[in-house]
């Protein structure tokens, strides 16, 4: 049942970041923008998480009444250490955001103000066991960008309506996770920007269907699942929806991603505190995965969901070092120099646990090319690996509207079978784009979990059928698109013909009866 108190309450959220949206973007492009904005909910959590923290503790302690937002800094920080400990982080009340925001009109040093504050909560992790969380975090909110104002006075304008419009958007009490609104104002505001921003924004953010698509693949038959791993794991939205498929707490052990571009990382990084995962549940590493892998030590994971960037270059056979790699060595060919998306399913499946599945979106060639490719699929096939292969609709994604797939892997199959699923036509047109729906997700995964075989839908595939089709994994070769054309009766559309010209003729003569008998009058 849908808590229309809860809708209301989103719809008036996102209204809200959308005037803040509009009225402060001017000058600063709509994909950067986005930093300021998450950056500054990102302050207001923190500060409201950490106070709230220490309110709770102080009442229970029968301190009635007690407010950590008006005590001196002398005394608070005399909470310091432990707090770190506990939280991952500290701030000092004068540096809360809704102090800062209180004197932030009158304030005429306010970007150092804010730059100041930043540098604090990032310096107040350093050398305890959340450093790494929270190093840079804040890196690209540029407070003395000329992108927010020519003068200090212009940008000190800015950022103080900003503190203000994120200070009155309704997130509800940090106390109360059930509304889930910072974690729901940060996918809405992604998910704006990335519509907006084209390839440049999109590369970084898979939609919310597509995401609910491939954790609902990855968690069939199971309520909970030790670790959720993303190799390319953008801002993170992805590997976040474990928790919302599974529920809160469910993700035993946590998530772990790896993501190349430092921005996204922080972005990333932003996103798992803003969803209320403890600094302790989450590792994000910023570094290129398939040269570099920085999770030796935690896999394998029981769940990778993934949409890795579409045939990028890499470095490949230039690198002698890669062939030996444990996870590229076993297929014996690394994936070609020009496109890596076959390194990045290798990566995957070599981490994957025995008990594991992996769901990852796919560039559609990399099921049908030849080469080094077709030698990677058939030690996949060959080794019994890809348990589905779903062909998508096109112009799911922002900045691309290619048609692409889905490979589900698992190391511990219950059969030598492979399942071929085309929900090419699963899906409604939302403006520019196409989305999943609810009912196209469930009918997907429920095709999925029965391993069902419907006519013009799925096929499920034995080897010797693939290894026929020269290892061709492209849904197209096993299931066959129904025609919708209509069927022509050639003997009933000649009678009709020939009726239509019987019926001319007749018009013709009494056409030529009327014109005789009226030039017959002249």
């Amino acid at each position: 049942m849908i808590d229309t108190k809860k809708e209301q309450e989103r719809d008036e959220l996102h209204r809200a970041i959308w005037a803040i949206a509009d009225e402060l973007r001017g000058a600063v492009d709509g994909w950067d923008f986005k930093n300021y904005v998450l950056g500054t909910m990102f302050y207001r959590y923190v500060s409201e998480n950490l106070a709230n923290y220490i309110n709770e503790g102080e009442e229970k302690a029968g301190n009635a009444g007690f407010d950590f937002a008006k005590m001196p800094d002398e005394e608070a920080e005399t909470a310091r250490k432990d707090l770190v400990q506990e939280k991952g982080f500290f701030i000092l009340p004068s540096e809360l955001f809704c102090n800062v925001k209180a004197k932030a009109d009158e304030d005429e040093n306010l970007n150092e103000t804010l730059e100041t504050v930043f540098r604090h909560i990032e310096e107040s992790a350093k050398g305890s066991e959340s450093e790494s969380d929270f190093e840079g975090l804040f890196d690209d909110f540029d407070v003395n960008s000329n992108k927010l104002g020519a003068t200090v006075a212009k940008r000190n304008e800015k950022l103080a309506k900003l503190l203000k419009g994120v200070a009155e958007m309704n997130l509800g009490d940090v106390k109360n996770h059930d509304i889930d609104a910072f974690g729901d104002a940060y996918e809405y505001l992604m998910t704006m920007y990335a519509s907006n921003a084209g390839k440049s924004g999109g590369e970084f953010f898979t939609p919310a269907d597509v995401s609910e698509l491939l954790t609902r693949l990855g968690t069939v038959g199971k309520s909970e699942v030790n670790k959720v791993y993303d190799p390319a794991c953008g801002s993170g939205s992805l590997l976040l929806k474990a928790e919302k498929v599974l529920g809160k707490d469910k993700v035993r052990n946590g998530f772990f991603g790896q993501e190349i571009n430092i921005t996204t990382y922080n972005l990333c990084r932003i996103n798992m505190f803003l969803h209320d995962v403890g600094f302790d549940k989450f590792n994000i590493a910023c570094e290129d995965t398939l040269i570099s892998p920085q999770h030796w030590d935690d896999e394998p994971f029981e769940l990778i969901v993934s949409n890795p960037p579409y045939s990028i270059k890499w470095e490949g056979d230039e690198n002698p070092l890669l062939i030996n790699d444990p996870r590229f060595a076993p297929a014996g060919v690394l994936a070609p120099k020009s496109k890596a998306d076959m390194a990045f399913i290798m990566h995957s499946l070599s981490w994957l646990a025995n008990d594991g599945t992996a769901a990852i979106v796919c560039f559609p060639g990399i099921m049908y090319r030849g080469g080094a490719e077709q030698k990677i699929r058939k030690y996949l096939i060959d080794n019994n690996y890809v348990d589905c292969i779903i062909q998508l609709p096109s112009n799911l994604f922002f900045g691309t509207s290619i048609a692409t797939c889905i490979m589900v892997m698992k190391r511990g199959k219950k059969d030598n079978k492979t399942l071929f699923i085309d929900a090419s036509n699963e899906c409604v047109k939302v403006t520019n784009n196409n989305k999943l729906t609810e009912k196209n997700i469930n009918k997907i995964v429920d095709v999925f979990a029965k391993r069902e075989e419907i006519k013009h839908f799925s096929h499920l595939a034995d080897y010797k059928e693939i290894v026929d089709n020269n290892y061709n994994l492209s849904v197209s070769t096993y299931v066959e698109a129904e025609d919708t054309r209509e069927k022509i009766d050639i003997v009933k559309l000649n009678a009709e013909i020939k009726e239509i010209v019987a019926r001319e003729q007749l018009l013709r003569d009494e056409i030529d009866k009327i014109i005789a008998e009226i030039e017959g009058d002249n």
